[in-house]
Formats: C-alpha cells, structure tokens, sequence
C-alpha cells in the first residue's frame, strides 16, 4: 500500500494581530495536489453518498424519512449540541409570528419519528439531514453549511449496553471500508489508507495514557497509532475534572457505568488522515438516554427546567422508544476518501474573501 501523496508536511498559516482569526486555523499540507479535478470530484461525491447510504441502510435495517430544514422553537427538538450555539431563527408569518429554528442535527426529532412510525426493535430509520451552524468556526473541517446521515435504530433494554454500541460501530465501519474499496475501483489514481480494523478505547483510559495533552492532541496520537478509533465516553467529567468534549444531556447517554467500570454509552469514530496529519471525526453517537440518564443528565447540566417542553416530557412519560443512534458527516466522508484537504472542495458554502483566495493559491479550490 503506497501513500506518496498522503505524505505531506503541514504549515499552519503564520499571522499577525492584524490577520483574521479564521486565517490563522488553516492548514496547509505543503505540496498538496488535487488528485480528481473538479468534474471528476462531482462524480465522486455523487458515487460516495449513494453507495455509502444504501450500505447504511442494509448494515443497520433503517428505512429512509424525509428530514426538516427546520423546527419549532421552544419544543426542545433541536439538537442544542454543546449547549452554547446559537440557532438561526426566523418568524412564521402564517402561525402568528412563531419562532422556527434551522435545525443543528436531528438527534431527538429521529426518537420520536422512530415513536410515530412505530417502528420495531431491530429497525429504524435514516434521514438525509442539512443545517445550518451560523457559530461554527470555519476551518479545513468545519462550515457554517452542515451535511450527514441522521439514523435512529429502536433497541431493547438489553441492549443498552457497551458490547451492543460496539457491533454498530463495527457495522458502520464496515459501510465506510466498502465505501473506500469502491472509490479506489473507480479512481485507481486514489488508493485506500484506512485500517481493516476499528480501535475501541474509553476517554478516561486515553486520558491516562496522555495526562500532559490536551484533549485534540489525545485524539492526534490514538488515532495515528491505529488509524482508526472509536473514542467511548463523551460528556460525562473524566479524572482530571473535564469531559473529554462537551455533549448536550438530553440525547446521548454518557452518565450510564458499563461494565468495564467506566461511564459513558457514547462516542466519536476517529480516522488518522494523512494529508492534513491529524484526527478527523467521521461520526458522533451513541446510545440513547432513559428516563433515569436523562433526568441525571439534566441536573448535572443544570437545566433541569427542560423536563418540561415537549420532547422531554414524551420520553420521560415513556412514550418515546429506547434507541441508538449518531450522525455521519457526508461533506466529511467525501472529503477524505477523495483525498482532498478543504471541506469546501467537496461542498458549496461561504468563506472569508482570504480563506478562498488562500485556498486557491494552495491548490485547493473552495466550491
């Protein structure tokens, strides 16, 4: 296996106190050369999402829902992510100016489409979600203009479990391995770089493996070292008295002890991705709260007010199903199976002025 493009050292763009703060997160893989151009990058991106998607869709028995752009405000449907960002938001002029949110993901809207369908354990659904992040800080990685595959699977109490949440890791990983090796057929020019194998470790023993790094950097050398990794438990605090990255309460349930000891039924799947030599998060997910995680959850979060609005008050009624479920990152996933070292060569959104001039002169044009 040959990764003559892949070896490539970076420089992180020099700045001033003058330059702007979205400059100084570029990173620019030196000698980095585009190797689909534009129209053999459309067709790749084509490929990927309807191979990858229908090997979802079969892995994890989940039938295809069409997805809101928006929700209403005040309902706590919209997925809060880390607490802090910021919806865009609009009046309805038809409901008497009621706010709606463009949605962040559809982590809870999925729980209780999963409800309206009656779906069945063993079964769930996938949506192909878009949304906006107006606070997102743009960079190689990330844009105000957010694609993925947002899935939801009903699971019974028995599976509310470590071992369980591992196999769906397993089954995705394997979506993405197929997706890679049909990519690689139809472009010899690309070849494959990710691991046969997916890695497991919790935060809190990747913690103790690097006390003296921070959290990016832990991510940095455990995904280096196995390529790829499923980094369990996150949200909850770890021994240093910090989670390993934030998580909104009422979603993923990272308040649960397993068995192993540890607390936490969630996690990041991780790729090390040579071109930009750093950890990529493909997919963030996990197994659901109950009604005794969430409760904890929203006291530890402080926001113990939010029993109250509709989704919460459903699922601690018990009229919502158990469930596991997470995101993929389309933009993301094309990105790297196409070898490219922006976000914006695979999907269209809005840069600084500097950031498009500057990715150009790199060879890497922003759509």
């Amino acid at each position: 296996m040959q990764f003559d493009i892949f070896c490539l050292p970076l420089q992180r763009n020099k700045t001033t106190t003058n330059d702007k703060k979205d400059m100084a997160k570029i990173m620019k893989p030196v000698g980095y050369e585009r190797v689909l151009d534009m129209r053999q990058t459309e067709q790749g991106i084509k490929l990927i999402k309807e191979f990858f998607q229908q090997n979802l869709s079969t892995e994890l028995r989940l039938r295809r829902v069409t997805a809101p752009l928006f929700v209403l405000k005040g309902l706590g449907i919209n997925d809060d992510l880390n607490g802090v960002e910021r919806a865009v938001t609009f009046p309805i002029k038809d409901l008497g100016d009621a706010k709606a949110e463009v949605v962040h993901s559809l982590a809870k809207w999925k729980r209780l489409t999963l409800a309206e369908y009656e779906v069945e354990p063993g079964y769930g659904v996938y949506a192909d979600m878009n949304a906006i992040r107006a606070d997102e800080e743009l960079d190689n990685l990330h844009s105000l203009y957010v694609d993925q595959w947002d899935w939801e699977a009903v699971i019974t109490r028995e599976e509310r479990n470590l071992d369980f949440l591992k196999r769906v890791v397993r089954r995705i990983y394997a979506a993405i391995l197929r997706t890679e090796y049909l990519t690689c057929e139809t472009y010899p020019q690309i070849k494959p770089f990710l691991p046969r194998e997916i890695h497991f470790i919790h935060s809190e023993d990747l913690l103790a493996m690097y006390p003296d790094k921070s959290v990016k950097e832990r991510e940095d050398l455990i995904a280096k070292k196995y390529g790829a990794v499923f980094v369990i438990g996150i949200g909850g605090k770890l021994a240093n008295g910090e989670p390993h990255d934030g998580r909104a309460p009422d979603y993923d349930d990272w308040t649960t002890e397993t068995a192993e000891g540890h607390r936490g039924l969630n996690g990041d799947i991780l790729i090390w991705y040579p071109i930009l030599e750093r950890a990529v998060e493909l997919s963030s997910m996990g197994i659901r709260v109950d009604k005794e995680s969430l409760l904890l959850q929203l006291k530890l979060a402080g926001q113990e007010e939010r029993q109250q609005l509709y989704f919460h008050h459903k699922l601690l009624a018990g009229e919502l199903p158990l469930s596991i479920g997470g995101g993929i990152g389309q933009s993301r996933l094309c990105m790297v199976l196409l070898h490219k070292a922006h976000v914006g060569e695979i999907q269209a959104s809005i840069w600084p002025e500097d950031m498009v001039r500057e990715c150009a002169a790199l060879g890497m044009p922003l759509i």
